[in-house]
């Protein structure tokens, strides 16, 4: 085997080269247009909520759907991409997801919006597609540092995503297109063509691994990574429940966090729609190094300290994310509020990258199950806290409250966790080529 097709031991950053570094590119730039499709109307809710007449309860449902189809959608392509390989699967999953989004804006009341909303969050799990093509490329001593790299890369999306949709939304009012009240809708085809374009461009330039796409490679002399274990045994392993509980505590927060910020920030400090749009991109801006550092630190630690490292660190971050959001929830000024979004979403993007330098090391035959697995923990942990949003009952500042109290509750479970004694060389000796 050659050392072109051989997983990289070195992240190139500033390299097309090679299938692996053209890979990682198109793998992570394409998760980041598929925020585009999954979260661009989120800033533009104040206008939906308006021409709709949609009420708080309303919006909550609306919230915990565009999160709800995730779930089911993370599991099903995991174990896709340990059968079809990540070329397909995200190809499908593109072109799956392209017509809801480009279909959103004829929605004519709560019911309708609701699904469409509901159908757009299969999007969400093109994050386990990105992972899992990620893991395929890249050695294990690197492989944490990458995946957090696409990660987090792909998630800066949800934040450029409240800072761009608006623009985009206004630049059609400004060419007399379209009424402010209908601006929405026809903004949403933007994000719609765009997962059409990254469909054919991943499909045509990419492949499943350094050696091949799993086809070629199963009908070959190859062994295929897609023979090899079983879902049932992803699913009996208590650590990688460990891992779905933490994702629920960082990522769940993160996509909760993206579909609340711009309309939390007009609410409570009356700022305009643009104004709030951009002060919520700063929490996903925080992607472009945040999240790598927590798996750059998962890999250093994993190096010296092995599986136990890992999962101390993570019990860390997850405790200082949660101090920080009850900072967040308790702020008063607006000056306030933006430092301490800041420094809770530090703590929880690293937590992101940090549990996704854990997952490919629990199960090298299950890495697609287990990826998938752990995402939908994400999903399912934003589900779960829409629910306090859509309380009458609740501010949204006594939503952040609730949930810095059960992020430092899960801090706390992760760190008394030990995983298993036999995982503990994984780290220096498990093999991920196919």
């Amino acid at each position: 085997m050659t050392a072109h097709n051989q997983p990289l031991h070195k992240l190139r950053i500033f390299s097309f080269k090679g299938v692996q570094m053209r890979t990682f590119h198109i793998t992570w730039i394409t998760f980041f247009f598929c925020f585009f499709g999954w979260f661009g109307v989120a800033p533009l809710m104040p206008l939906v909520r308006e021409q709709l007449g949609l009420s708080k309860s309303e919006i909550g449902n609306i919230i915990i759907a565009s999160v709800s189809a995730t779930i089911i959608a993370r599991l099903f392509v995991g174990k896709m991409c340990d059968t079809l390989g990540p070329r397909i699967s995200y190809t499908i999953l593109l072109v799956a997801g392209a017509i809801p989004v480009l279909l959103i804006g004829l929605s004519n009341s709560y019911e309708s919006f609701l699904l469409f909303r509901f159908f757009i969050g299969i999007i969400g799990a093109s994050f386990v597609i990105t992972q899992f093509h990620t893991s395929m490329m890249f050695a294990p001593s690197i492989i944490g540092t990458a995946n957090a790299v696409t990660g987090g890369w792909g998630n800066l999306g949800g934040g450029i995503t409240n800072l761009v949709m608006p623009l985009i939304a206004a630049a059609f009012v400004g060419m007399g297109l379209v009424s402010q009240s209908d601006s929405w809708r026809i903004a949403m085809v933007v994000p719609g063509i765009i997962l059409l374009i990254m469909a054919f461009i991943y499909y045509r330039y990419t492949q499943d691994t350094p050696q091949g796409n799993f086809n070629k490679l199963s009908a070959g002399h190859g062994t295929n990574k897609k023979k090899n274990g079983s879902f049932v045994l992803a699913l009996k392993d208590y650590r990688v429940w460990i891992l779905t509980l933490a994702y629920a505590a960082c990522f769940g927060i993160e996509i909760t966090v993206d579909n609340v910020a711009a309309t939390f920030f007009m609410d409570r400090f009356d700022t305009g729609i643009i104004l709030a749009g951009a002060l919520a991109s700063i929490f996903g801006g925080m992607n472009l190094f945040a999240r790598a550092l927590g798996g750059i630190v998962s890999d250093k630690v994993g190096q010296s300290y092995g599986m136990k490292g890992k999962g101390m660190i993570l019990g860390i971050l997850l405790l200082l994310e949660g101090i920080g959001i009850s900072l967040f929830a308790t702020s008063n000024t607006l000056l306030l509020a933006i430092i301490t979004m800041l420094l809770f979403a530090l703590f929880l993007k690293m937590a992101n990258g940090c549990t996704y330098g854990i997952v490919p090391f629990i199960n090298k035959d299950n890495i697609g199950s287990v990826s998938g697995i752990v995402g939908a923990g994400g999903n399912i942990g934003a589900m779960l806290v829409g629910f306090l949003f859509k309380s009458e009952t609740l501010s949204y500042a006594d939503a952040f409250q609730y949930i810095g109290i059960g992020v430092l509750l899960i801090g706390f479970t992760v760190l008394l966790v030990r995983f298993h004694p036999r995982t503990e060389s994984a780290v220096q000796n498990m093999s991920l080529e196919v």
